[in-house]
Order: C-alpha cells, then sequence, then structure tokens
C-alpha cells in the first residue's frame, strides 16, 4: 500500500505558506484626501465691505470639529473681518488673488490688548497659512499725521489696557503652539504688534526672571507692531513669504520669535519699517533658530536680538542672507540680564544708511551690545559669535560694547570685507546705545569700536574707506587696552578706495 507520509507533508506545506504569507496589499495604500470647508459655504461674501467674521469663524470650527482640514477663501474677493481664531488642525488655504482685511474698529478685536490680532492661534498643534493669497492689517488707516521721518499713528490706549502711543492691533500671531508652519502667502500692513502693556510687563518679567516657568508669552521692553509673532512656541516653519509693511510707521515689525523654540525661517523678502527678523526673551528662552535664504529691507534693524532680553538666547544660525538699505544691519541689544551664547553669522551681504535720528541705529552694518535697560535692570553677557563671509557698505563702522556687569567674549571675524562711505549730511560723532543704556554718547568714528571685550578674533578682513566724504572718520580700530583684551588680527587691511 503507497505511504501517506508525501501527501501528509504537502497538506503540511500548504497549511503552514497560508499562515506565514500575508495578505495580500495595494502595493500604493490609499490617500485620504484633506477636507477643504469653503469660507463662500458658510456665507462669506468677500465683498470687502460687509464683515464675514462670523462665516469665517463658522468654517474653522466646522473643520476643527470634523478632525482638521484646510479652510479656504476663494480668490477674487475680499473678506474683511475681525479677530479670527484658528483651531488646532486647521490650515488657512488664502487663494491666490483673495485677502483677508483686518478691521480698523477697536471693537473688531477681543477686550485683552495682548490678543489684538487679526488671524490669532492660541495654544494650538498643527495649525497653519498657506494658499499665495493675502492678510492685510490696513496700517495705513492708523497713520495719524504722514510723516518721512516716521509717521504719527492712531493709538487706541484710552482702554486703560495698554499705555502709551501703541496700541494697535497686529496682523497673525501663534500663542503657545506647537507644529506650526506658514508659507506661500503675504503679509501686509500690519498696524501694530504687542502683547501687554510695556510699563506693566517689563516690572513683571523682571520680577520673576528667576521663577521656573514654562516658555511662555509676555513682551518685555519696547512695543512694536507687527506682520508675524510668535509666542511660547515650538516646531515652527516659516517659508516662501512675503511681509510689506509701510516704511515710515514706527513699530512694524516683520518676525518676531518670542520664548519660542526649534523655529526654521527661509526664503522669506521682508521690507518693512521695524525690524525685520527679532527674537526676544521675554520669559523664556529662545533656542535652535534658522533663518535662511532671506532679503530683507528695514528703516530699523534687519536682524536684532532683543530688546527684551530676560532669558537667554543659544544655538542661533543666520546664514545667506540679503539687507538693503537698512538702518542697522545686524543688531544684539542684550538689555535684560539674558546671556547669549552660540550664533553664528554667515554669507551676508549688507548695505546700511542713516535714516534719522528717530529710530534707534547710526548706520552700523554690525552692532554689539549689552548694557543695563535702566536701574532696575541687570546687563547680560554675550559669547561665541561668528561672523564669516560677511560683505558690507555703511555709513558707519562696526560697534562692539559691554558696560559695567556685562561682558563680550570669544568673538569671531572671518572673511569680512568692510567699506565705508557716506551720502547723507547727519551729524558724525554720536554712538548709539538706545534703547535705555546711556543714549547719545559723542565719540569720533572708527571702522571697529569696541569696549569691555574678552577674546577677539579676527582673519582676513578688508577695510575700505571712500576717498572722499571722508570727514570723521579717525581710525580702523578704536579700543582702550585696559578694557579689550586677548585681540587676535591675521590678514587685517585697511585703506583708502576711489569712489
Amino acid at each position: 500500500m503507497e505511504s501517506s507520509a508525501p501527501l501528509l507533508f504537502r497538506l503540511l506545506t500548504a497549511l503552514l505558506s497560508t499562515i506565514q504569507s500575508p495578505p495580500p496589499t495595494s502595493p500604493h495604500p490609499l490617500h485620504r484626501p484633506t477636507p477643504t470647508f469653503s469660507v463662500a459655504d458658510y456665507g462669506a461674501v468677500g465683498d470687502g465691505v460687509h464683515y464675514d467674521t462670523r462665516h469665517i469663524q463658522a468654517a474653522i470650527d466646522a473643520c476643527a470639529s470634523a478632525g482638521g482640514g484646510r479652510v479656504r477663501f476663494p480668490s477674487g474677493r475680499n473678506y474683511l473681518t475681525a479677530t479670527i481664531h484658528l483651531r488646532s488642525g486647521v490650515v488657512l488655504e488664502i487663494e491666490k488673488g483673495a485677502r483677508v482685511v483686518g478691521g480698523t474698529r477697536q471693537g473688531d478685536y477681543p477686550a485683552e490688548s495682548r490678543r489684538w490680532y487679526v488671524v490669532l492661534a492660541e495654544d494650538a498643534a498643527d495649525v497653519g497659512i498657506t494658499g499665495g493669497g493675502e492678510i492685510d492689517g490696513q496700517g495705513m488707516r492708523f497713520v495719524e499725521r504722514l510723516d518721512e521721518r516716521k509717521n504719527v499713528m492712531v493709538s487706541w490706549n484710552a482702554t486703560g489696557d495698554c499705555v502709551g502711543d501703541e496700541c494697535r492691533p497686529r496682523l497673525v500671531g501663534f500663542i503657545g503652539c506647537r507644529n506650526v508652519r506658514v508659507w506661500d502667502v503675504k503679509l501686509t500692513q500690519p498696524a501694530y504688534w504687542c502683547t501687554s502693556p510695556c510699563s506693566k510687563t517689563l516690572s513683571f518679567c523682571q520680577k520673576h526672571a528667576n521663577a521656573n516657568w514654562p516658555f511662555t508669552v509676555v513682551r518685555c521692553g519696547s512695543n512694536d507692531h507687527l506682520s508675524l509673532h510668535l509666542v511660547r512656541c515650538d516646531n515652527t516653519s516659516i517659508q516662501d513669504i512675503s511681509i510689506y509693511g509701510d516704511f515710515d510707521s514706527p513699530n512694524n515689525d516683520g518676525i518676531d520669535i518670542e520664548d519660542s523654540n526649534n523655529t526654521v525661517i527661509t526664503r522669506c523678502n521682508i521690507n518693512t519699517g521695524d525690524d525685520a527678523i527679532c527674537p526676544k526673551s521675554s520669559t523664556g528662552p529662545v533656542y535652535n533658530l534658522t533663518a535662511t535664504d532671506c532679503w530683507i529691507r528695514t528703516k530699523s534693524s534687519a536682524i536684532k536680538l532683543g530688546s527684551a532680553s530676560v532669558f537667554d538666547f543659544k544655538g542661533l544660525l543666520f546664514d545667506n542672507i540679503t539687507i538693503v538699505d537698512s538702518h542697522r544691519g545686524l543688531s544684539l541689544q542684550i538689555r535684560d540680564g539674558g546671556n547669549v551664547d552660540g550664533v553664528t553669522f554667515s554669507n551676508i551681504n549688507i548695505s546700511t544708511r542713516y535714516y534719522d535720528p528717530s529710530w534707534w541705529g547710526r548706520a552700523e552694518p554690525i552692532y554689539v551690545t549689552t548694557c543695563p535697560r535702566d536701574s532696575n535692570s541687570k546687563a547680560g553677557s554675550i559669547s561665541n559669535l561668528q561672523f564669516i563671509n560677511i560683505t558690507a557698505v555703511s555709513e558707519n563702522g562696526v560697534f562692539l560694547s559691554a558696560t559695567e556687569g556685562g561682558l563680550l567674549r570669544d568673538l569671531k571675524f572671518i572673511n569680512v570685507q568692510l567699506s565705508y562711505r557716506r551720502w547723507t549730511n547727519y551729524t558724525d560723532g554720536l554712538i548709539d546705545y538706545r534703547p535705555g543704556c546711556q543714549g547719545f554718547v559723542n565719540h569720533s568714528m572708527a571702522g571697529i569700536i569696541m569696549e569691555k571685550i574678552e577674546g577677539l578674533q579676527i582673519e582676513n578682513m578688508n577695510m575700505r574707506w571712500s576717498d572722499s566724504h571722508s570727514k570723521g572718520w579717525n581710525t580702523p580700530l578704536d579700543f582702550n587696552p585696559s578694557t579689550v583684551n586677548n585681540i587676535s588680527l591675521f590678514s587685517f587691511h585697511s585703506g583708502l578706495y576711489q569712489q
């Protein structure tokens, strides 16, 4: 009789193969489309006259309730709105040719001035703005009197919730958010920014500067109005955006990164009246910030650390940036006791010029300072700064200064080309320490002025001086050996060039 073993073996083998083999799957898993909610479907008319606020908010809320997606603003319309609140999981998709327009009435904004934004996200995750369209703050509607030196602006300070002449709404704010992305969008004509009254906030921050708080949200120092404001945010990407603010309006910052970490800014075009890219530390540190491939024009500082600087700045990189016609180029204004460590500026082209004494700055291409803001402040330290492959044409020299209690340590300038020439008629012989500190101080002009430094390395620096309009230029390097120690010069050249 024939053995049954081969048959049994075949049965067992077939059974095992069915158990061990995974079920067949599609080589390309099905992609779940992103839900899209059009504001037009919720009643928005987009005529620029009637407010679409409740219709826009209804679309945002419906999108968030559905688990997230995109809220679309159809092209060819102007959506007038009061403050709209962005929810977790929602991305605003403002189509090219569409505009979200901020209202100009005080009642269009929340009661607390710190929440005066056209678009506001608070404690949200996975949020963003894109689409190729525009958010317009109507900043020129807040100009009380045009002035080519500095416009006089409307202020809503009668509320008592904010003080001075700088109480105006801001444009876009992310407060306490995670995983923020803003890309392919235009931000224009902000009217203002500020998270709280400066006088109250500053004393509050100083009082609690050593408290064990999470990275948070209060603004210290001078107020500014602003296009894009990150406060206490983590993991933010900003790319391919353009920002435009009126050149003569004060305090219309481009991007302010406040108490926020792990931020990437790339391929941005910023043309505005006040600081363009501005990290601030009010109640928490700022670390892991990278800004690359940007073009900047400003009547103030193109890149500025501070002046709100209660906590530390660490691990910052600014690379491949073009700065044109700015009042200051690269600026560190540490005024509240925070420390700066590990910042690199590389592959940067700078041109600076005088505009008016009412704006901080004297056309310095590089300005590094630490000093107490006032008698209630303390000086912080600045260490491990690198300036690599920098080219500058400016009306004033580099200024590096610390005061009693502060210190500049381990600064490096490598492959730096500095060209100096004058083409405006403002008074020579002044150092500008503002904000706070000593204000204006009489001092002869120089290629680099240095005060209280421990460790400065210059390698391959070429300093060129125009052979015309050279009045006021006295020396390439100006310092007191008793306060500036351990200077290393390798391949340093200074000489005239023909205009």
